[in-house]
């Protein structure tokens, strides 16, 4: 089934002039032109920022063809016309739901989860439906309660499929076996994917067979990452879009994607000038990440096994940078953060924040520094063990 595109995307043919002033570009014909008003064109431009400014929506070419090249290293195939430079991926999910969906359409984004996708879903006037990630050991889809979403009242509203790979804050990786499926439904149903894979090169405990979904050609895909994640650089604001599968359905999406691009041209010169450099700093930036988030997790390990109280334990986590960790269920969540709070001059974020099904988590960032991380961990485990009258 043809993947559906918005109705506020004005795609429609260009006017006489736009098509004529195209006919000159193919030709080689460089156009003056009467109403130019880009200062940098006319010797205006700041000492501080010199140089010409030429808007291209998708980004700089040559930071896209930078970009490509890394992304290369890893997958063949990489075409930097397919790749959309912007601030990050939450600007992202904002393209996107413009991009597929009109007012009261819906986009389905997993549960547990960080709550980001239904907070601009509906700045976007789009609902979020939730579907459901189990745990029994390791988290898996429940592909039966998505296929029954789909296929139930809410399934012609449904635009999009969000998978997070690895999701936030589960840690769990999509499964080569979800994948097939999740590809084969979105297919069926005109649904188009959108792949949320900042956190992927954070593996910590995977199972085999993990694979971006970046690249994926067996229907309309958006795979979105960024440096906020890749090189611990929330503040550089870089993030990126890849588009992916069909052809008709990527030609589609790259032309109505333009039209959204160019009305925001988020990404600035001075940003994409850098980009080859921090690209060059981004394996040793992610490989120190990980060896940071790796060790504090074994840290983890070690000081639950040693607690004699072993109220506290901690869900398998296959990637990322946060872990959940499982409490009594019978401790409020509320009342052990204000204790953290009172007691311990620490706060966090409770399962609810991320509606977990029942009672009785808490996340945990594996980031801070090894001293003040079990420093941390120390402080909940005295808390529950003290709600807990032990």
């Amino acid at each position: 089934m043809t993947v559906h595109f918005s109705r506020r995307v004005d795609a429609s043919a260009p006017n006489p002039i736009a098509a004529a002033e195209a006919d000159a570009r193919r030709a080689g014909v460089a156009l003056g032109r009467l109403n130019d008003s880009n200062p940098t064109r006319h010797g205006l431009a700041p000492a501080e920022v010199p140089g010409v400014y030429a808007a291209d929506p998708r980004g700089p070419r040559t930071a896209r063809e930078a970009l490509a090249a890394f992304l290369g290293r890893t997958r063949a195939g990489v075409d930097p016309e397919r790749l959309y430079l912007l601030s990050s991926t939450s600007e992202a999910y904002s393209w996107l739901i413009k991009l597929l969906c009109d007012a009261g359409d819906a986009v389905l984004a997993p549960k547990p989860g960080y709550p980001l996708i239904e907070s601009i879903a509906r700045l976007e006037c789009v609902d979020a439906i939730a579907y459901q990630l189990g745990f029994d050991g390791s988290w898996t889809i429940d592909l039966a309660e998505l296929a029954r979403i789909l296929d139930g009242p809410d399934g012609p509203r449904i635009r999009a499929l969000v998978v997070i790979n690895p999701n936030n804050p589960t840690g769990s990786y999509v499964k080569p076996v979800e994948r097939a499926r999740l590809v084969e439904l979105c297919r069926e149903h005109g649904v188009a994917l959108i792949a949320d894979e900042v956190f992927y090169d954070y593996a910590l405990e995977p199972f085999d067979g993990n694979a971006r979904l970046a690249g994926e050609r067996g229907v309309l895909t958006f795979a979105l990452d960024g440096f906020s994640k890749m090189l611990a650089a929330p503040h550089a604001k870089v993030g990126w879009i890849e588009v992916s599968g069909p052809r008709a359905d990527v030609d589609e999406a790259l032309r109505r994607l333009d039209v959204i691009a160019d009305d925001y041209l988020p990404m600035s010169d001075l940003i994409a000038g850098r980009l080859p450099a921090l690209l060059a700093a981004a394996s040793g930036q992610t490989a120190r990440v990980g060896e940071r988030v790796r060790g504090n997790l074994a840290a983890l390990h070690r000081m639950l096994d040693a607690d004699p109280a072993g109220l506290v334990d901690v869900l398998r986590a296959e990637g990322g940078w946060n872990v959940l960790l499982r409490v009594p269920a019978t401790l409020d969540e509320n009342e052990l953060v204000l204790a953290l709070i009172h007691g311990q001059g620490l706060t966090g974020q409770p399962g609810y924040f991320f509606d977990m099904a029942s009672n009785g988590y808490l996340a945990l960032s594996l980031l801070p520094e090894p001293e003040e991380f079990r420093r941390n961990v120390a402080a909940v485990l005295a808390t529950v063990n003290r709600m807990c009258g032990v």
